[in-house]
């Protein structure tokens, strides 16, 4: 008796096609988002000089930017789970620039409280928007893969931030290298209306076409979900103290000039943020083949391993801050793309805009929202070394709660053809 043999589906390269240019865009967008975001730690010693503030004013800019950030979220979660995302994408791409055009006028500090809780709007609907859109375009094996494409923008573009505003800052002023980040913001807006297509909303068919209040309810109840997006928040905490106060550390502690601290800065989160982006993608897919825990387990591992260098970089001599940063800083980007997989393959596909809002609302009000005022406060009190460490010990509480997160890790399905554009 023979057997027929199997067929195998052939991909449709217009969908492979619509995937791909979905993914350089939005990763080229993501990349200018964290761009702009990073251009204020690099000058914010001009900053607070011109406005005369102290270090917990200063921490206070990012905790509006990230309280409009999240006060947004809930709704932009809501629209993305029903209606096409391109359009509000393009949208919340063209305001970012506008908000940075915006710093040109800005003379006090409450104005540049304003622009900065404007922004903060802007940017959470690109990063509710963005990786639910692409999550639609890959199937679930791929979605670690792509999202580590996605998410190398975050210490790319960190970098360039930290590098345009500490170059521009101190040759032309800190408003002009706001003014700078805003152009390539509204030409990859422009690209994203022309070019990228609005896939098709995947999913089996046993999940609910619509969003109503019990399956957004289940969200509260998904420890998969719950454990992803806590872990992520307490990484979220450590990472965004020490990117918005690293810069003044080099320029305080181990003298360095504005310019050079941001060259350095930016020198280090290229490298070896970037490095640890790809590694930590490499690793989890790899991983992966062998358990479904590995999302969980390579964010863990990432956030228990940068404790150590990290010490160094804080309280040892300066003869070994930089090379410990640059440790510390390969090993917290391991987890990044990972991270992201592990909470959009927690959800069902009708509440993957939801989920990442629910996310970035974590990530944020339990994290970098007030991580760099803290910092400022204790800095105040006594000095930024100990204002620094306070993030050892949200790095200790992530690995703990994603190593006990891979209990809940839902198995991998695979899939063999990409869903097509609508």
């Amino acid at each position: 008796m023979t057997t027929a043999p199997t067929t195998r589906t052939k991909p449709d390269l217009s969908a492979v096609a619509g995937a791909t240019v979905a993914l350089v865009l939005l990763t080229a967008m993501n990349f200018v988002n964290y761009l702009d975001r990073y251009i204020l730690p690099a000058v914010q010693e001009q900053v607070k000089g011109e406005f005369r503030l102290s270090d917990d004013q200063i921490g206070s800019l990012t905790l509006w930017f990230f309280v409009a950030y999240v006060l947004s979220s809930p709704i932009t979660g809501w629209l993305g789970d029903r209606f096409p995302r391109k359009p509000m994408i393009v949208i919340a791409a063209l305001a970012i620039s506008a908000m940075n055009f915006l710093t040109a006028s800005v003379h006090g500090y409450m104005s540049l409280n304003v622009r900065h809780a404007m922004l903060g709007i802007g940017e959470a609907s690109f990063g509710i928007f963005a990786p639910a859109l692409l999550a639609d375009f890959y199937a679930e094996d791929r979605r670690n893969t792509v999202l580590t494409i996605f998410n190398v923008a975050i210490p790319v573009g960190a970098a360039l931030g930290y590098l345009v505003g500490g170059m521009i800052g101190h040759s032309h002023g800190w408003r002009m290298a706001f003014i700078a980040s805003a152009v390539p913001g509204a030409v990859i807006a422009v690209l994203i209306l022309l070019f990228m297509k609005e896939p098709r909303r995947t999913g089996s068919g046993n999940e609910k076409a619509v969003v109503d209040k019990a399956s957004v309810a289940s969200l509260l109840v998904n420890k998969a979900y719950l454990s992803s997006i806590l872990g992520y928040a307490a990484v979220t905490f450590s990472l965004g103290g020490i990117s918005w106060w690293m810069v003044s550390f080099l320029q305080r502690v181990n003298g360095y000039s504005q310019d050079r601290a941001g060259t350095i800065m930016g020198g280090i989160t290229v490298v070896c943020g970037l490095g640890g982006t790809v590694c930590g993608g490499v690793l989890a897919q790899w991983w992966s083949k062998r358990t479904n825990k590995a999302l969980y387990l390579v964010p863990a591992l990432s956030a228990a391993l940068a404790v150590p260098p990290a010490v160094l970089c804080f309280f040892g001599p300066k003869s070994v801050t930089l090379p410990a940063l640059g440790v510390a800083v390969f090993l917290i980007f391991l987890g990044t793309g990972p991270v992201n997989a592990a909470t959009l393959n927690a959800v069902p596909a009708n509440l993957r805009a939801t989920a990442m809002a629910g996310q970035l609302f974590a990530i944020h009000v339990f994290g970098d929202a007030f991580s760099p005022k803290i910092i400022g406060l204790v800095s105040d009190h006594s000095n930024l070394r100990m204002g620094l460490g306070v993030t050892l010990i949200t790095f200790v509480l992530a690995a703990i709660i994603f190593f006990n997160g891979a209990r809940f890790a839902p198995p991998l399905e695979h899939t063999i053809e990409a869903p097509g554009a609508a």
